[in-house]
């Protein structure tokens, strides 16, 4: 059988204040709150429709309830005393955790969690995250990096950053590579679609119908891409590209290229064709400096945006999608704003060189 609510008594004079208390602009609004609790339940409204009318939950409003009927209106009106806070680590224990961190690792995994390093340390696990929140660490992530040690790197980085920074006049500036093994991927079952609560999914393996290689020119000022599938990435294909770029820019402009140190860039028939078309300039950034190529940045994004999570059931369907994201690309083209100096970068990578000294 139902439960039937039993109207709880309030007083006359009662009533009367925690009306005005709900009616005062000057009342705090947990007090008001407890008041209107009070007042429906004298109205004989059941627990849980007094709850889900004024959003606390079912245990809070039966809890006021006994409150008022325990002390009366004094009983809504005035708190009782908190417990107490947890104390505050001592400043050698929050130092210890910070150092283990920083410089050992566990006996058998390659970095700490909140709950081993809680284990040897003799913290709650809370505690030490509290501590690495604190101080910023998060041992669970890593990024890659890599110095150049090409011995030039100072040289090639201030020419190409200058490039970037103050480009040539009556010239055009590209970043040219190629992105290789594209690959044409199809899914062995159709994903399901995104809804509420639930994100869209898509098969964990997949079918493979061929690959390709982009070309890419990445115009700097305007943003515009030049682009053009193959098959392969040797020298002849990279100058048929090269052909292609000088079809479709103006014969009356120089154009400066920044290139990476991919042996097919330096081949001696790339040469010979670079010494035929005086107007191309190569611009070759430091060995193991693919950050300071712009079109890095680009195809990063055409890989994100749409080929990851595309689904091709042939190279030719690949093909089409790079092209239509190149048309899409240039149809609004918004460039890379390259901001910081060679001097910066120098100073950045010094102190790395510095910090890796002090660990061998």
């Amino acid at each position: 059988m139902a439960r039937i609510s039993v109207a709880l008594a309030v007083r006359p004079e009662d009533r009367v204040e925690l009306e005005r208390l709900v009616r005062s602009g000057k009342t705090e609004q947990r007090v008001a709150l407890r008041s209107r609790i009070i007042l429906r339940a004298a109205a004989g409204w059941p627990n849980r429709k007094i709850a889900e009318s004024l959003g606390p939950s079912r245990p809070t409003v039966m809890d006021w309830r006994q409150r008022y009927a325990a002390e009366g209106i004094a009983g809504l009106t005035q708190d009782r005393p908190r417990g107490r806070g947890f104390p505050a680590l001592p400043k050698d224990a929050e130092a210890a955790v910070v150092a283990k961190t920083l410089r050992e690792k566990p006996a058998a995994a390659t970095h700490w969690s909140c709950r081993s390093l809680a284990k040897v340390s003799g913290l709650s696990k809370n505690s030490v995250q509290r501590i690495w929140s604190a101080h910023g660490l998060k041992p669970h992530l890593v990024k890659t990096f890599k110095l150049s040690r090409d011995p030039q790197f100072v040289a090639k980085l201030t020419d190409v950053v200058g490039l970037y920074m103050n480009p040539p006049e009556n010239a055009l500036l590209f970043c040219i590579d190629e992105k290789s093994q594209m690959q044409a991927l199809d899914r062995t079952q159709p994903g399901l679609p995104m809804k509420k609560g639930r994100g869209g999914t898509m098969t964990h393996d997949y079918k493979r119908h061929g690959t390709t290689t982009l070309f890419a020119a990445l115009e700097v000022l305007k943003g515009e891409v030049i682009g053009q599938c193959m098959k392969r990435h040797r020298h002849q294909e990279f100058l048929r590209f090269l052909r292609t770029i000088d079809r479709n820019t103006p014969e009356n402009l120089d154009l400066h290229g920044i290139v990476d140190n991919y042996a097919t860039h330096k081949k001696r028939e790339v040469q010979d064709w670079l010494e035929r078309h005086p107007r191309f300039h190569f611009h070759f950034i430091p060995t193991s400096s693919s950050w300071l190529n712009l079109v890095e940045r680009w195809f990063r994004d055409i890989t994100t945006q749409r080929i990851r999570r595309g689904t091709f059931a042939s190279v030719a369907e690949l093909v089409q999608a790079i092209a239509d994201y190149i048309q899409h690309n240039n149809a609004n083209p918004k460039p890379f704003v390259w901001t910081q100096s060679a001097s910066q970068i120098v100073e950045k990578v010094n102190r790395g060189k510095a910090l890796l000294g002090t660990l061998h």
